[in-house]
């Protein structure tokens, strides 16, 4: 199996099923794993901040940083494979909210928002999700069989 990692602000898309795409250190990140089961085709994405708009210059460079323009270039990468958007299954993990004790920023509340709204406007189901709470995740996608696992601290483990 070849891990192909998904850094900060990063995103993967495979058709290949030797490969595991993994993401670690979701804070108030959301993780987006998206899978067609037909023709055996994942992608992951880890995106930072929920609008371009913040930052424009950034957003051309840096498009998988935000929600807005990196759930697009997912959603386009696994098209580029074969996939197609009504057999994708779609699982969500994020958000938390780690460094804002006083929930101030709400960072990763408004990312959660903003992906709902971006799912919502074109369509698109969460099948599972892992979001909100206080703890950090890693999340990995199998592209074998579309299986997604979130790892929180401690070794607690979750299938989506």
């Amino acid at each position: 199996m070849s891990r192909m990692i998904v850094g900060i602000s990063d995103l993967k898309a495979s058709g290949n099923v030797e490969d595991m795409l993994i993401t670690y250190a979701l804070g108030s990140c959301i993780a987006v794993a998206v899978y067609d089961p037909t023709v055996k085709v994942g992608g992951l994405l880890h995106f930072m901040l929920p609008n371009s708009k913040l930052d424009l210059n950034k957003a051309k460079a840096i498009p998988a940083m935000f929600a807005d323009t990196g759930i697009p270039l997912l959603f386009k990468s696994c098209y580029g494979l074969g996939a197609e958007k009504k057999r994708m299954i779609v699982k969500i993990a994020g958000g938390a909210s780690i460094l804002d004790n006083s929930n101030y920023f709400r960072i990763g509340q408004k990312n959660i928002t903003a992906l709902r709204k971006i799912f919502w406007k074109n369509d698109v189901l969460i099948d599972a999700e892992d979001t909100g709470g206080d703890r950090n995740r890693t999340v990995s996608l199998d592209v074998s069989t579309g299986k997604v696992v979130v790892k929180k601290p401690s070794n607690i483990l979750l299938e989506l």
